[in-house]
């Protein structure tokens, strides 16, 4: 990399990973790029990250993000991480495809990584080229900034660029670079790397500079390394429900993209639902349904299983006694997942109160929804439209009305014994309860325009619905409806 002019934009940089981990990482430079163009600048990120987007939209700007020019201070690195992949273990994956350049402390006081994804080989492509075709870049920014705006902790897109060269997948494809943001890009499969090397005090470091990081209120504890697991589990079991309470299916719950901060990463073969179905696989490679919609939450304890394994050196010198006291906390995730989850469906409903029977009645709308194939964001979208008095929306939904009908008779009884105003209630549903998602076939066309037409006007106007999906703007329809139906199941890949 060479150096910028006295122009170049400034980050200031605090590279914390760097400092305090040596030999979690090797250092790296992105590979050259022949001719970078900046597609996308997400300006309000720019501004929260303390940069001017406005010397970032420029070509020095370009240079950064397109890995031809390192900014001052930057010190990037391809972090090395573990990971289950599909149930088999894989003991040596690491960034393969992506560098961090190094952490910001933005305007709220929050750490930031900052990383280039797709900038080339590194000692961890494992014979791949490290690089990434423009259609994911475009993919993983639009759908991070939705899952955004949808109230869900996630990675962000700060930029995304074409680079002007193609890259060799099934066919030859035009390459581009993601600028991501993260809380940091601390994984599961980062502890694992050095668990499966029997490297005690390594894996010791990782937890120390994580609870500092992401979890400090563990680090008082009797047992920080247990109160660290329970942190880690109970922002993940959040996160899982969070999911599943908008109908995303991340598609690729592997360890290596499981989080220690609780953030979504690594958005490949994930997609929102059209119709509610438990059982739908987008990705092309879950061929068995490992990732199904309905698995993600027996998906989630599975891999914070694998993450307590690496904490049992930690936790107690007797490796039984601590394998004891590590499954007790895994025991408590179905608990804390239904407790995230059962309050996100209440408030989707529109209930305001606690009573036993909800799981019931949230369990019969989503069975009338499955019978039914009604879509899965427009039934409660539409719900609170039946509050104001038209119910033929969300009836519109289905395909049988007998079962929605008696349904929304146990809805309407059980809402009675609130003391709500129904116009107050649907407003607060219509706060939670998106209109806007990235949909399947709304993606397809604006990856389309982009990659094949080099027409970002498609991705733009997908982008600012998505950005504001609880919103109804005037014109805007064809966002807010499922596409065709089709006999072929939808398909999503893999962006390496």
């Amino acid at each position: 990399m060479n150096n910028l002019s006295p122009t170049r934009p400034t980050f200031a940089f605090d590279n914390s990973f760097s400092r305090s981990l040596e030999g979690c990482y090797v250092e790296c430079n992105a590979a050259p790029a022949e001719a970078p163009k900046l597609l996308q600048l997400n300006h309000a990120l720019a501004e929260e990250l303390g940069l001017d987007p406005v010397v970032l939209n420029t070509d020095a700007g370009t240079s950064i993000f397109s890995g031809n020019v390192a900014p001052d201070g930057a010190a990037p690195l391809a972090q090395a991480y573990a990971g289950h992949q599909f149930g088999g273990f894989s003991p040596q994956l690491g960034d393969g495809r992506a560098l961090l350049l190094g952490e910001v402390i933005d305007v709220h006081g929050k750490r930031r990584d900052i990383q280039l994804k797709g900038s080339g080989r590194t000692p961890f492509s494992r014979g791949g080229d490290g690089k990434s075709a423009l259609g994911p870049v475009l993919r993983e920014y639009l759908i991070g900034e939705a899952m955004h705006a949808l109230g869900v902790p996630t990675t962000r897109a700060l930029a995304a660029v074409s680079t002007g060269e193609t890259v060799q997948r099934e066919t030859p494809l035009p390459g581009g670079i993601l600028t991501r943001v993260a809380a940091s890009h601390m994984r599961v499969g980062s502890l694992q790397f050095f668990a499966a090397r029997g490297d005690e005090e390594k894996v010791r470091q990782l937890a120390d500079y994580a609870i500092a990081r992401h979890h400090p209120d563990a680090a008082d504890a009797e047992n920080p390394y247990l109160a660290f697991l329970e942190a880690v589990t109970e922002a993940q079991a959040a996160l899982v429900a969070k999911w599943m309470s908008i109908g995303f299916i991340h598609g690729v719950m592997n360890t290596d993209n499981i989080t220690i901060s609780g953030e979504t990463i690594d958005y490949g073969p994930c997609a929102f639902m059209d119709s509610y179905a438990p059982d739908t696989v987008f990705s092309s490679i879950d061929t068995q349904g490992r990732y199904a919609y309905g698995n993600q939450p027996d998906i989630l304890g599975w891999n914070l299983a694998r993450l307590a394994e690496t904490l049992i050196p930690l936790i107690d010198p007797d490796k039984d006694g601590a394998i004891e006291i590590l499954t007790d906390v895994i025991n408590t995730i179905p608990a804390r997942y239904d407790a995230y989850w059962t309050a996100a469906m209440r408030r989707k409903i529109g209930l305001t109160t606690e009573q036993a029977a909800d799981g019931e009645l949230i369990g019969g709308l989503l069975t009338a929804m499955h019978q039914g194939g009604a879509d899965f964001t427009l039934v409660f979208r539409h719900l609170a439209t039946a509050l104001r008095g038209n119910a033929i929306p969300v009836q519109g939904q289905f395909t049988e009305l007998s079962a929605i009908n008696a349904w929304l008779e146990n809805w309407r009884a059980r809402l009675s014994g609130e003391d709500v105003e129904a116009e107050a209630r649907a407003d607060a549903m219509d706060r939670i309860n998106p209109i806007y998602i990235p949909r399947n076939h709304k993606v397809e066309e604006a990856l389309t325009a982009a990659v094949e037409h080099e027409d970002m006007s498609p991705f733009e106007a997908l982008l600012a619905a998505v950005s504001h999906p609880f919103d109804v703007i005037a014109g805007q329809e064809n966002y807010a409806e499922p596409g065709a139906q089709t006999i072929l199941p939808y398909q999503t890949f893999c962006g390496t």
